[in-house]
């Protein structure tokens, strides 16, 4: 660990410099004939109705201001960029029916999506069906870089190992062994739960909980259950609002006074919607806007604010990140075929305008998996800033969370 110390269901057509912010971003109208005749298309699927609207959004917020910004410098290979947006409705039908659709109609040549692990997983056998480059900027669950991992799917956001990986020895330091989890039943949960378990009971932990579906409301009786353990800490994985709704009742319940909270993610959409008696625990977050000693970063964050009224979150950068993989492996590439996208990203290093944090991330080749830094550290209520409300005391690098291919159980089959 390094020390860190800061000093819908309709499509919405983005279209070169029309993207969110593109009057800011790129200064002028921009001209498509400039760049030639046929776009580059990304197709994006993401849940933008339902309790992870919110993170969704943002995704989709920072892919567009991505692709204003690609616009601004002449395109894909001199082609300009249109992200063509889809939403799935957090329900795995629907986002393979969009799927099929932007690939089969629009002619996208790129997919990104889908915040819903289930979600994202499903759009995978789509994708790799038909030999189309996917890109899943926010579904956590292990076996889409794991077990199930594709040779034409590459991720930027963490595991869920390796986010269970990253904040397990810190609260078993600060708050003890005995642990209650409160988790979504559906993949995202499961193997989060299942990697928290993994390294708690590797440090000598015990552990009770439930799962509850994603879209649950009334957290009362998995709440008495949890006082009724008394653990030294609290884990609510649930995500979007879903998580809100949990705090909220964990604070009316007045269990903060009895344990301690904690989990995988509690993100900054999330934090924001939560009383301030609930802006509380220790996690992880995936990328953080507050970093003043990286150049890059300060610079992101103010043209960011600028062109959208808005901090980024890790989703933004999420979304921002994978448009802009994009236009790196085409440029390496000098293609928009699929099988050539996967050769030119399989190790390659985001510069640091991307990345957008210390040291060097990349695609690791073995298992397509991005391997940024994750931040650790406590959600507290805004300190000045409405968005300082998180303070990062560790980095965790990518590769240490995350451990070697063979632990992922990702075993890649390249197409016939």
């Amino acid at each position: 660990m390094t020390s860190f110390n800061p000093s819908l269901r309709r499509r919405t057509l983005i279209q070169a410099g029309l993207a969110l912010g593109a009057s800011q971003v790129i200064g002028a109208p921009f001209v498509i004939k400039a760049l030639g005749d046929e776009p580059v298309k990304i197709g994006m699927v993401d849940p933008l109705t339902g309790v992870l609207s919110a993170l969704a959004q943002s995704e989709v917020d920072g892919a567009k201001y991505g692709t204003a910004e690609i616009n601004k410098k002449n395109g894909i290979l001199g082609r300009p960029l249109e992200l063509l947006v889809e939403d799935s409705a957090n329900d795995v039908g629907t986002g393979v029916q969009k799927t099929q659709k932007l690939i089969d109609r629009d002619n996208v040549n790129v997919i990104l999506g889908d915040v819903n692990s289930g979600i994202a997983l499903a759009m995978s056998q789509v994708t790799n069906e038909r030999k189309v480059f996917h890109l899943v900027p926010g579904g956590h669950t292990d076996s889409i870089t794991g077990t199930n991992c594709k040779w034409n799917v590459f991720r930027v956001c963490n595991t869920t190992s390796m986010e269970a990986n990253s904040v397990t020895p810190e609260l078993v330091k600060r708050f003890g062994k005995k642990w209650f989890f409160i988790s979504p039943d559906y993949a995202y949960g499961h193997t989060l739960q299942d990697a928290f378990i993994k390294a708690l009971t590797k440090l000598g932990g015990t552990y009770d909980g439930d799962y509850l579906p994603i879209n649950n409301t009334d957290f009362s009786a998995t709440l008495i259950k949890a006082k009724a353990f008394k653990p030294d800490v609290l884990l609510n994985n649930m995500g979007g609002l879903t998580q809100i709704n949990c705090m909220k009742q964990f604070t009316q319940f007045g269990m903060q006074n009895d344990m301690a909270l904690g989990g995988g993610l509690f993100e900054l959409e999330s934090i924001k919607g939560c009383p301030p008696e609930a802006q509380a625990g220790w996690w992880d977050m995936e990328w953080w806007w507050n970093q003043p000693n990286v150049p890059a970063v300060v610079k992101f964050v103010a043209d960011y604010r600028a062109a959208t009224s808005k901090t980024p979150s890790a989703r933004d950068w999420f979304g921002y990140v994978s448009v802009h993989t994009v236009r790196l492996a085409a440029e390496k590439a000098k293609s928009l075929d699929g099988p050539k996208l996967v050769a030119a990203m399989e190790d390659m290093e985001l510069p640091p305008e991307v990345a957008l944090q210390p040291g060097s991330v990349r695609y690791r080749a073995g298992d397509h998996e991005l391997m940024p830094n994750i931040f650790v550290g406590n959600v507290h209520p805004p300190k000045g800033d409405p968005n300082d409300v998180f303070t990062v005391e560790t980095l965790v690098p990518g590769e240490q969370a995350a451990g070697s291919v063979a632990d992922t159980g990702c075993k890649m089959t390249q197409p016939s």
